[in-house]
Parts: structure tokens; sequence; C-alpha cells
């Protein structure tokens, strides 16, 4: 099981990594190993994650999600296969963890009084300013 938070723990088996050769760096074996890890997690049919969580995955993914629910993080910093793996995961375990944050609902607000006059005095000084540079026709 991988723990994300206190209520959240996801299945091992609900992620699927492939592998494929790596952009990054390599060094001499950069042509011949796959170190690129590609991790898959199912996150429409994912029975761990609530329905909360899953719409604000959904939402914070982007274009990592594919149309059929399917969350997929490449990851190819680092030279070695284990490593590479690790930072998917970590990737995928700090996407779930910021989901899990339920946002703060906005209270709309209105302007106070003093910045409204603010705004205003700042407006009628920049008025005074501007009728000073225009060119006046004396007869």
């Amino acid at each position: 099981m991988i723990r994300i938070n206190a209520a959240i723990a996801i299945d091992e088996r609900e992620i699927e990594e492939s592998f494929l050769r790596s952009p990054g760096p390599g060094g001499q074996n950069v042509n011949k190993l796959e170190t690129a890890v590609q991790l898959r997690f199912d996150v429409r049919r994912s029975p761990t994650l609530p329905e909360p969580v899953r719409r604000r995955l959904e939402g914070l993914a982007g274009q990592r999600l594919t149309k059929d629910g399917v969350l997929i993080l490449t990851a190819h910093s680092h030279r070695t296969r284990e490593r590479n793996r690790a930072d998917a995961l970590a990737k995928l375990v700090e996407l779930i963890q910021k989901a899990a944050v339920v946002p703060r609902p906005r209270r709309p607000t209105r302007p106070t009084k003093a910045s409204k006059e603010r705004r205003l005095e700042t407006k009628l000084r920049r008025s005074r300013n501007k009728g000073l540079r225009q060119a006046r026709l004396e007869d």
C-alpha cells in the first residue's frame, strides 16, 4: 500500500508501470537501456479515492489525463530505472495530496469606502495631469 495521507492509501496493483528509452541523461547506455518510467493510474476506476478527491485530481491532472480517466506520469530525469520509478511515484503521491486538500471557499467582498475614495482621487489627479498636456487654442 502506498500511503498518501491518513485517510487515503493506494494499492500498488492499481499502478501500472512501463519502461521506455529516456530522452534524458544516460551515458554510454542511453540508446540501449530503457530507464524512463511511464506510470499509469486509473483515476476514474480507483476504489480507494473518494469522489471529491477524484474530481479535484482530474482537474489538477490537466493534459496528463486521458479521455478514459487514466493519469499518465513520465519520469526520465535520472540515469537509473529505480530513481525514475521513485520520481514518478513521488509525482503521483504529490498530485493526489494536492487533490486531497479541500479548497477554502471564496467569499466575495466589497471594496471599502476609503479604497473607493482613493481610486477616485487617483483618477482625478491623472485627469488633471493629462489636461495640462493638452494644447490650448487662444483667440
